[in-house]
């Protein structure tokens, strides 16, 4: 599929074309999270497949930004996915569940973590319990401390994962429905069969109907797209940035940084986004956007980025 088509019906993937890379590229995810036939069926990409490297540290360089997950390399956000294959490096999982700011993917993590203890004898289950515990103690998200009392509560019977398993899955089903509507929505658009106003109300619909119940990755994908085709005419772009502004502060960021970051973006798209930033948010959202629009085209590190907010905060 090329970068100017969003077919209807076209599975989810990575959003190979905003390269959220570190100067020094992290390990590569490899027998991880990415391989597998479940993310192949959501991607419509083959996984490629690389030698394991230390996941978990990259999930934290992650949750040190203030970001949502990426897999190692960067090429796209984690999504639920991930962590339905056996392969699932079950460091990184425990890391995620704690960590990840998309609360979906965060209970997702919990899955191959409850499978794993509930396949061990009774007296091995003991680190997994403590696992569980830190996770009720520390998880980001009140649903995920939850299920993680109830897995751990339930001594990992395979009946309570899954019911968890079934409850995300009653989340995620109908959003991705909802999704592949948009997508008809989005083909009539680059046809020239839709106007502005009408896709913008389509728009806002879609983000209404999907809001906490599909993968951030999955959004973020789709909005790629979207900034990154010469079919979305300019004007339908910069009503779509306005929309945007008026996101919380790490989605925004996030979204914003990829159209900044898009190889190829158009000059005048990234012109005014940086216009838009400038008039109508405040100098520390400013700062924060530059640095991290800097780091996903790999100017700059971890460690500069810290140093920078540092230098920042003793002013």
């Amino acid at each position: 599929m090329s970068d100017e088509q969003l077919p209807p019906g076209q599975p989810l993937g990575p959003s190979n074309g905003t390269p959220l890379r570190v100067s020094a590229p992290p390990p590569s995810l490899g027998e991880g999270l990415v391989t597998g036939g479940a993310t192949e069926a959501v991607s419509g990409v083959k996984p490629v497949h690389k030698p394991v490297g230390d996941l978990a540290d990259h999930f934290l360089s992650c949750s040190k930004l203030g970001r949502y997950l990426t897999v190692s390399d960067g090429s796209r956000f984690v999504i639920t996915d991930d962590f339905r294959t056996e392969s699932v490096q079950l460091e990184a999982a425990a890391v995620a569940s704690i960590y990840s700011k998309d609360n979906l993917v965060a209970q997702a993590a919990l899955l191959p973590l409850g499978d794993r203890a509930h396949r061990l004898a009774p007296r091995q289950k003991e680190k997994y319990e403590r696992l569980f515990t830190l996770i009720e103690e520390q998880a980001l998200s009140d649903v995920v401390q939850t299920s993680a009392r109830a897995i751990r509560e339930a001594s990992f019977r395979a009946v309570e994962i899954r019911a968890i398993e079934a409850e995300l899955g009653d989340k995620l089903s109908p959003a991705r429905q909802c999704y592949r509507r948009f997508l008809e929505v989005v083909k009539s658009l680059m046809d020239r069969k839709v106007t502005a106003g009408p896709f913008l109300d389509e728009f806002r619909g879609f983000t209404q109907d999907i809001a906490g119940r599909l993968d951030f990755g999955i959004y973020s994908f789709c909005l790629d797209r979207l900034f990154g085709s010469s079919r979305v005419p300019m004007k339908v772009k910069k009503l779509l940035v306005l929309e945007l502004l008026n996101y919380s502060p790490l989605i925004r960021r996030e979204l914003l940084t990829n159209i900044l970051a898009y190889p190829g973006q158009s000059r005048e798209l990234v012109d005014f986004v940086k216009y838009m930033v400038q008039t109508e948010l405040g100098n520390n959202t400013v700062i924060e956007i530059e640095l991290l629009e800097a780091f996903k085209l790999q100017r700059l590190n971890l460690a500069d980025i810290e140093g920078s907010l540092m230098a920042g905060a003793t002013r």
